[in-house]
């Protein structure tokens, strides 16, 4: 299943487009991109994709001349899925200069968003963090780049309500979700959608990191819902797998949140992954343009900012979404504003 599954052809083609500038980028003031993302913990199955996509694009953009003629840096630091590490990082990174961030980390997000509000810098929230943050007249400096946990939920229920013929009354909708910040996002949603739909929303909370599931695979046996939706990550995709197959429930009433990889479905074994479903945000495979001109520019030339084989990989992906996204945005604000660039410029153009 494909939910949100490309990027625009506009985006890709401005993030091409945004780089060939007269002036060498390395003569003017950088503009800084702030990753402080999980590099140790809890995300190492998806933060070193979506950070070496941001590098080859901002390498790729530098190559050609940069913003608007200011050469683009990315800044990586580890906040190991800490909140308050995520916090001191956004504060180094602010001293720094750095007034445009992400952390690719529900937790370490919502600890982050009071302090960026307070101060006016702008958080990019990229596939993580709080639903409700859509809201721009309450969260002014936070710009969700791609759909929230929330509409993610929501696109699941429309599939479902779509492949059992347009009504949900008769339904029973399970959910399945590690029991921390990530998984507990869509929850409200969810509900909200169970009353006005009229389907019987079930809960299966699991706890950390998702290794212990057979008690919540032997209720959901019992209960026999038409549907789960996942909120699980990584290797929990693994032994979920195992458990439908030992509970006797259809792979293909398995609707996984966003973070399914290649890696997932390889060590499920592509024979038994067949027929899983994936909400996903951004088209896979080597086909996008974009991934097409990383590959056959910097790649091709040894030049890429890491293995070639987190390129084939759908997270390499969603990180070049985000950051041609944010890209973009500078230099929109650069053209109508001019230089300085900074966050009020930015504001309203992630």
């Amino acid at each position: 299943m494909t939910i949100f599954n490309r990027v625009t052809a506009a985006v890709l083609a401005a993030a091409l487009g945004l780089a060939i500038q007269t002036a060498a980028a390395q003569d003017k003031e950088p503009i800084r991109f702030g990753l402080c993302f999980d590099l140790s913990k809890s995300y190492t199955f998806i933060s070193p994709q979506v950070a070496q996509a941001a590098q080859d694009l901002a390498k790729y953009t530098n190559d050609d001349g940069g913003i608007e003629g200011h050469p683009v840096e990315i800044i990586v630091r580890d906040h190991g899925n800490e909140p308050q590490r995520g916090v001191e990082c956004y504060e180094q990174l602010k001293r720094e200069g750095v007034f445009i961030f992400n952390f690719l980390s529900t937790p370490v997000t919502n600890a982050a968003l009071p302090r960026a509000m307070k101060d006016g810098n702008i958080v990019m929230q990229s596939f993580v963090g709080r639903g409700d943050a859509v809201d721009g007249d309450v969260f002014k400096w936070i710009f969700p780049v791609g759909p929230t946990y929330w509409q993610q939920a929501a696109n699941d229920v429309a599939f479902i309500k779509d492949q059992l013929g347009g009504d949900l009354s008769e339904a029973k909708i399970g959910f399945i979700y590690l029991d921390y910040p990530f998984g507990q996002e869509p929850i409200e949603i969810l509900k909200t959608l169970s009353e006005e739909e009229g389907f019987e929303l079930k809960l299966y909370p699991v706890p950390l990191p998702g290794s212990d599931q057979a008690s919540a695979w032997t209720q959901i046996r019992r209960d026999k819902p038409d549907y789960m939706i996942s909120w699980i990550l990584a290797g929990g995709h693994v032994v979920a797998s195992k458990e439908m197959k030992r509970n006797g429930f259809p792979i293909d009433r398995y609707l996984s949140v966003n973070w399914l990889n290649e890696v997932d479905i390889k060590n499920i074994g592509a024979d038994a992954a067949k027929g899983i479903l994936r909400g996903t945000n951004v088209a896979g495979g080597q086909e996008v343009p974009l991934v097409k001109t990383m590959l056959e520019t910097l790649y091709a030339k040894g030049e890429g900012s890491g293995p070639e084989s987190l390129v084939r990989d759908v997270y390499y992906n969603t990180g070049l979404a985000i950051y041609a996204t944010g890209f973009e945005a500078a230099r929109i604000a650069i053209e109508k504003h001019g230089w300085p660039l900074n966050a009020e410029r930015m504001k309203g153009r992630i």
